[in-house]
This record gives structure tokens, sequence and C-alpha cells, in this order.
């Protein structure tokens, strides 16, 4: 039906969500899964999963996909700026306010709204927030006149709203009203099988940039390398590597990654003592006596970040730094990927 090929092709302009890997396949199941209830959902993932993606096919999956996908990253804004970008204001609010204009909100109107960065929005805005998605109303800015508004919002953070909550920084009448689903984004050194798949697709996309003949191909070190790599951007940063191993390839087997582009040929740089501030260092702490297994674990934790930093996240250095095996090293970042 020309229905569903105008809707695919809308879901496919969202972006591309490539996997194989069980944990991708089943993020996606989820996601599907919720995308038609007209509920609210929270995206939670680490910089460079995918979220602001994500949001997409959510919003091409639901019945909402031909009304607008209105995007604000609540983190570019000064928190002064963020109530009248979401809910717009009228003439002669504030200074420089010449003449009405419309929020995210009312430009969502009939589609959704996603918020990135959910959790840098003010308490106060919190509050109006809530409003919308309790009534369906709100007032814009220097305003009284209620406006209505069908809006289905998606929030997205990397930070904990629940610890958020807790604390008094985050309202948790919010937080309970858009988590009516919380889908959280595997990150990319958890999806083994998809590293490779992912960096074919961007170094092809990359090749017919450059106006190459040919796919490029990874050698055997550099797919090696690609696997083995810890991956702290996600999917972001395999995008960036890899379109640069294509970009400085003289032919078309990808042989060399470059996973740090600030290292210097020149060696290390002299340190700046004025900028270091020599001198005024404080003498170091006394270490917080702990029992013992707790300080176990803060030491385990502290060198395996070390390695893996000194070895630019490529896990096979980062185990022969520590003397361990390759195998004892993913014990290792299993056993804590989730305080890495």
């Amino acid at each position: 039906m020309p229905e569903t090929t105008e809707r695919e092709s809308s879901i496919a302009g969202a972006g591309e969500a490539l996997g194989q890997s069980e944990r991708f396949l089943d993020f996606q199941e989820r996601l599907s899964r919720v995308a038609p209830v007209e509920r609210p959902v929270l995206l939670i993932g680490e910089r460079g999963t995918g979220k602001e993606l994500a949001a997409g096919r959510l919003h091409y999956l639901s019945r909402r996909w031909q009304g607008p996908l209105v995007t604000l990253n609540c983190a570019t804004l000064a928190p002064t700026l963020i109530e009248a970008e979401l809910f717009g204001h009228e003439k002669g609010a504030f200074t420089g306010a010449d003449s009405r204009r419309k929020g995210r909100f009312e430009a969502a109107d009939n589609g959704t709204l996603f918020l990135d960065e959910i959790g840098a929005i003010p308490l106060e805005v919190q509050e109006k927030i809530l409003r919308v998605v309790e009534y369906g109303s709100f007032e814009r800015v220097g305003g009284s006149a209620p406006v209505e508004v069908d809006v289905r919002i998606i929030g997205a953070t990397h930070a904990d709203l629940a610890a958020m909550a807790a604390r008094g920084t985050f309202k948790a009448d919010l937080l309970d009203r858009l988590s009516f689903e919380v889908l959280f984004l595997p990150p990319l050194r958890l999806r083994e099988e998809d590293i490779l798949l992912l960096a074919g697709h961007f170094a092809g996309r990359m090749a017919f940039e450059l106006g190459r003949p040919t796919l490029p191909t990874f050698s055997h070190r550099a797919a090696q390398a690609l696997e083995a790599h810890h991956w702290p951007g996600n999917v972001r940063e395999l995008k960036n590597v890899v379109e640069r191993a294509v970009y400085r390839a003289d032919g078309d087997v990808i042989d060399a990654i470059d996973f740090d582009p600030f290292r210097s040929p020149f060696g290390t740089m002299p340190i700046d003592p004025v900028a270091a501030g020599a001198g005024t260092a404080a003498a170091p702490a006394e270490p917080e006596l702990l029992p013992l297994r707790p300080a176990v674990e803060q030491l385990e934790l502290s060198l395996l970040r070390r390695a893996l930093e000194e070895g630019r996240f490529n896990q096979r250095q980062a185990a022969s730094l520590l003397g361990l095996s390759y195998d004892q090293l993913r014990g290792l970042l299993r056993k804590y990927r989730d305080r890495l």
C-alpha cells in the first residue's frame, strides 16, 4: 500500500539502526512494542549510543508518524531560556519579546516532542511540563490564556533521574508520569557482534562520499583493534574513527586505526607550571579507611580505568599493562561494567 511505503520511507529517513547482537535486537523489540502506545517514554544511555535515533524510530513507528517530531536539547539552553523555548511567549513578556512566539510544545501538537538531556530542565519548568502531561494545557510566558496541545513526550538522558528525584533536583511526580516505559540503550562495548557490521557500514558511506569506486575492507589487524577497543564514545566514536581511517587510507584495505587523533607526533608536551598551578597543590590526604572488600574493589576500579586510558581503550593493551590475560580483563570489565 502507498501509505506503508511512505511510512517505511519515513522510518528510514529517521536514521540508521544497525545491529545483529542479542542486546541490540532486544532493545529494538522493546522499542517497537511501546512505540504505538500513547504514553511517555524515557531513553537512558551513554553518550553516542543513539538516543535521538531511537526517539525518531519511536515516533515513526507510532500512530503519530505523520505528525511533527520536534526536538529540543535541554542542555544547550540557559535555564532562563528553556521555559520560553518550550512554551513560547506573548508579546512584551520580557525585553526583546516584540511579538508572540510559539514554543516547542505548540510546534509538536499532534506529534512527538523529544526532550534530550531532560535532566537539565529547571524544577520550575518541570512543574509546567507536569501540567501539560496531566491536563494537556499550559500558558505561554507572559500570558494567562490556556493553550491546549496533544503531544507525546519522549525524554532522554545519561543521568540517573531516580537519584536526582531522591535528591530533590528532579520532580518525583514528573518522573512518575514520564516513566511509563524506560528503555536502556546498550553501550557498544556490550554489542560485540555489531562493531564490524557498523564499521563496514560507516566505511562504505565514507568511501562513497569521497567518490571512491570500491568498498573498503579492514585487515585482520584492524578488525581485531576495532573489536578490542572499549568505545567510551559508543557508535558516534566508532563512526568518527572509521571515517578517519577511510579518509587516510591510500588503498581499499584499511590497516591503520587511530583511536586518539590528539596524540602528538612530537611526544609529550611540556607542562606549563603556571597553568598547572605549580607549588599550590595541597599535600595528598590520607586515604579513607574502608572495609577490605570495598577497598579492593576501589583499587581494582582505579587501576582498570587507568590501564584503559593509558592503553587508549585497547583492551588487549590494557590487559598487558595490568599483567592479566585478555580473558581475565574481560572478566573485570563484566564485573564493573556498571561502574566504569
